[in-house]
């Protein structure tokens, strides 16, 4: 039986971006990434998505949240 592919959801679209452009060293470390505002309106998601985008990267240890 063949399998069947579909498109990766949106907030999985969104990681990979995000962590190819820190491979890519677009973001080094200490830079800001987006916030899930921004994240949001720029890839025309919602803000629940894009803060599961940004629990993510954390998890991955990609991010770190800094207050203030």
């Amino acid at each position: 039986m063949p399998a069947i592919e579909r498109p990766l959801p949106p907030y999985m679209q969104v990681i990979a971006h995000i962590r190819a452009q820190i491979e890519n060293a677009e973001l080094r470390p200490g830079d800001m990434v987006p916030s899930d505002r921004q994240i949001a309106e720029e890839y025309g998601i919602s803000r629940a998505t894009a803060q599961k985008v940004l629990t993510s990267l954390k998890a991955e240890g990609l991010v770190e949240t800094v207050q203030g």
